[in-house]
């Protein structure tokens, strides 16, 4: 079953639950829209890997939104979306472990011949199709600036 079918028959499901899916059902219109609104811009439909990295995109989005409403004191909207990401990473593969990434990334710095911070663009080019919604792009960065740094 692909990710677009496992994503409608979740919002039937959402649907028939009523007031205990009301949730999870906005969350999934708002994903199917999103992924839709992707398949417009690319002209057309979309593979699962290019859905994950349309769902990875929402997922960040709010993660990254998060910080502000805690600031602001608004613990209403902060669960909220937390929910909402518990939500979306249903749909996302495993995410993989700090270990994982630095093992991969050290593979990918051999690979490309990295030696110092200047190879960053060549290591996370090469690394990031790899770890493509099982990472955050953040995090991956953070781990090969450490690497390159110290020179593993």
């Amino acid at each position: 079953m692909s990710l677009k079918d496992r994503l409608y028959n979740d919002m039937k499901e959402a649907m028939k639950a009523r007031e205990a899916g009301k949730l999870r059902l906005a969350v999934i219109r708002m994903a199917r829209a999103a992924i839709k609104n992707r398949e417009i811009e690319v002209g057309h439909e979309l593979s699962d890997d290019e859905i994950i990295g349309v769902l990875a995109k929402e997922v960040k989005m709010r993660r990254d939104a998060l910080p502000d409403y805690k600031n602001a004191g608004r613990v209403e909207k902060v669960a909220e979306l937390e929910d909402e990401i518990k939500i979306l990473e249903e749909y996302l593969p495993q995410q993989m472990s700090k270990d994982e990434i630095i093992q991969m990334a050290r593979e990918v710095i051999a690979a490309v011949g990295a030696s110092s911070e200047r190879d960053l663009g060549k290591v996370m080019g090469a690394l990031m199709p790899k770890v493509r919604g099982r990472a955050d792009g953040k995090m991956v960065n953070q781990i090969v600036r450490e690497l390159l740094s110290s020179g593993q």
